[in-house]
């Protein structure tokens, strides 16, 4: 007889042991049939939905509230995403970060930003080169940097032989752990003289802000009235690399977060240049961080050859300040007349 003997209840709970492992799901399991070809299906049932509801909505109101090409852009964006998520690690970047297919795979979000919610009107593309080197100089405002997506978004959007265009942002967006990962991989990098060289020398198109965060930062009183342009730097880094320095005016950016406020106190213990207060932010929590559908206008200005210049003109401040203020002029008076075109703000 053994030393230990197994009760009647040790062996049920053995046996109970057994049974919950055995019925276990096995590895290879499979979904029933019916549910897998529903699974297949779904979208689209969701499309077909979709389109008459559109429909009903279009007999009652008399014009079309759900835009299938736009819903459909945006499945599209969907599907791409999950295949740039299953693509694995080799996949080419430049010494940058940059991420050509997982930057285009944006368009259609930012398209439909760019057409519907703020309504762009763009002229003067056809003076961005279709090839080649150049510096776009833009104003800059609106608390987030909205206009240099917009920007990008045209020369996809708009331009004949639509090309890639390589921001310049502030070091404070490159510190921050998400965001710096992600405006790499869609081309941006840190505004330094050197960084901007070697783009132009690829022969990229790169976009510049002079007025920096003191652009962003604008209270809405100070609206579309541009700040200084510093000792211009973009205009000495333009002729060192023998690229044409196009202008930029947007208008509409002002508008989305209208800042009344500066909290400067909790910006410098946050380590921000600034700590804005608009209408509906800190009031309304995060949604008050949704822009407003402002009208917004871009016209891009013919080109300024600084590339005529030979490389040594760098160093003669004099035509540099002359240069750049030439190019704020610009950029001013393509601000004040876009204005005048705009019915309003927000139509």
């Amino acid at each position: 007889m053994s030393a230990n003997p197994v009760t009647a209840s040790e062996r049920r709970r053995r046996s109970q042991k057994v049974e919950i492992v055995t019925v276990s799901p096995r590895s290879g399991f499979r979904l029933p049939r019916p549910v897998r070809r529903l699974q297949r299906q779904a979208p689209l049932y969701a499309m077909q939905g979709l389109g008459e509801l559109s429909t009903r909505l279009r007999q009652l109101t008399g014009r079309d509230i759900i835009d299938m090409g736009r819903v459909m852009e945006l499945i599209q964006f969907a599907y791409r995403q999950r295949e740039l998520a299953m693509r694995g690690p080799d996949y080419a970047v430049d010494d940058f970060g940059f991420d050509p297919q997982f930057t285009e795979s944006f368009l259609p979000l930012f398209t439909a930003i760019y057409r519907d919610y703020w309504r762009v009107e763009t002229v003067g593309v056809e003076n961005v080169p279709a090839a080649g080197r150049a510096l776009l100089v833009s104003n800059h405002a609106g608390v987030l940097p909205w206009d240099g997506a917009m920007i990008k978004t045209a020369m996809f959007a708009e331009h004949p032989h639509p090309r890639h265009v390589r921001a310049l942002v502030a070091s404070l967006f490159m510190g921050m752990p998400i965001l710096s990962w992600f405006l790499r991989r869609t081309g941006q990098t840190v505004g330094h003289p050197e960084d901007t060289r070697r783009l132009l020398e690829r022969d990229e198109l790169v976009l510049v802000f002079p007025e920096g965060v003191r652009g962003t930062g604008k209270q809405f009183k100070d609206r579309y009235r541009l700040r200084r342009f510093g000792r211009g730097g973009f205009v000495a880094t333009a002729i060192r690399a023998g690229a044409p320095i196009i202008p930029v005016s947007v208008i509409g950016s002002e508008e989305i977060y209208p800042m009344i406020a500066d909290l400067a106190p909790v910006a410098r213990l946050f380590g921000l240049p600034y700590f804005p207060i608009t209408p509906f932010w800190p009031l309304l929590g995060p949604l008050g961080m949704i822009p407003l559908p402002s009208k917004w206008r871009i016209q891009f200005h013919p080109p300024i050859h600084v590339e005529e210049h030979p490389p040594e003109a760098a160093d003669d401040q004099h035509l540099v300040m002359t240069l750049a203020d030439e190019v704020r002029e610009i950029i001013q008076r393509g601000i004040y007349s876009n204005l005048k075109l705009r019915r309003s703000a927000f139509a």
